[in-house]
């Protein structure tokens, strides 16, 4: 979602080691525009932090977003940052509610490129209804850093009907993807690799909390794990879920909803989408007799249209991940061994 907000006038163009200082600079840097942008009750409070209630069970996460590049096909850092900690505590089952928002800036950092994120943050944060109440700011010096370091904290409200967790996993639920994977795994590359396609490929960021509330509206409790497969991709996310509930996974290849154009890149560059990284898709695992109907109300959703079930949880081969392929045959889907694409989030 794009947002008009329009940079104010400044008399300095880069941020400086000053604007990180705590004193004058700082000052003048958040009192440039920052609090404007992102006012609201709580943060125009300007304490170390905010004071407010929440009621019933509650919900905590916390991210660091080290992406390179910050600005990328889709997307940039700061809306990441906010959807990426939605998206974490609605996998809880959560309602996000309040963010913190800190910067570490590596000094020389362009001001017309930390305005365009602080215009992304705003926006992201208004999309999904959270408020950013607290946050701090640093700066680093000169190859100490690169341009921009987030990391953002959120809390939420438990969803009613929301019972999420491992131990609620039984042989024979279904494990529904909510869209195509790999897409922002893709998009990451091709920008650092300077690949062209006939289409550009972009970031699937998005914030989750909406598509998840539905599903907890009309499915309550038979929605028993929320995972999305952000860095390590699905396969990862798998192979975590096989080993810590000793369950077995069957995938089946040829449901697995992938672009065209993201399986060719993949293929050109030796990659699995199933190890790609994803920032807008997640994984439900859930009973067996609603796994049709999750799956056509997602349908339905913009973000979630092209939705499938993919796998099976059994009692066979505990701790392992068996894909049937496409042509017949099985294999092991394997825990990435090491970083496939690093600063990918």
């Amino acid at each position: 979602m794009q947002l008009s907000c329009p940079m104010p006038k400044l008399d300095f163009d880069i941020i400086t080691l000053g604007h990180g200082s705590g004193g004058t600079l700082t000052n003048r840097l958040l009192e440039s525009g920052v609090f404007n942008l992102l006012a609201n009750p709580l943060l125009n409070e300007k304490h170390d932090g905010a004071i407010f209630s929440l009621e019933g069970k509650l919900a905590f996460s916390t991210d660091s977003y080290v992406i390179h590049p910050i600005f990328f096909p889709g997307g940039n850092i700061g809306e990441l940052a906010v959807n990426g900690t939605v998206n974490d505590l609605s996998m809880c089952g959560a309602l996000p509610k309040y963010l913190s928002l800190s910067f570490i800036i590596e000094e020389g950092l362009p001001m017309t490129q930390f305005w365009e994120i602080l215009c992304s943050i705003k926006a992201a944060a208004d999309n999904a209804g959270v408020s950013i109440i607290t946050g701090d700011t640093k700066v680093v010096e000169k190859g100490k850093g690169d341009q921009l370091f987030i990391n953002t904290s959120g809390i939420g409200t438990l969803h009613p009907k929301a019972d999420i967790k491992l131990s609620n996993i039984k042989a024979g639920d279904k494990i529904i993807v909510s869209h195509q994977i790999a897409a922002h795994g893709m998009a990451i590359l091709s920008v650092r690799e300077g690949l062209e396609f006939e289409t550009q490929i972009v970031s699937d960021t998005t914030p989750l909390h909406d598509i998840v509330a539905l599903l907890l509206d009309t499915f309550g409790n038979d929605i028993h794990l929320l995972r999305d497969p952000t860095r390590g991709g699905v396969a990862s996310v798998l192979n975590e879920i096989a080993k810590d509930s000793r369950m077995g996974i069957v995938l089946q290849e040829s449901s697995i909803p992938v672009d065209d154009q993201v399986q060719g890149a993949c293929e050109l560059l030796g990659l699995d989408p199933l190890y790609v990284a994803n920032e807008g898709v997640f994984l439900a695992i859930v009973s067996p007799h609603i796994a049709d109907a999750l799956v056509t109300l997602l349908s339905t959703q913009s973000k979630t249209s092209l939705a499938a079930c993919i796998g099976t949880i059994v009692p066979d081969h505990p701790g392992q991940v068996i894909l049937h392929s496409k042509i017949g045959g099985k294999r092991v889907v394997n825990m990435l061994p090491g970083e496939q694409l690093p600063r990918i989030c």
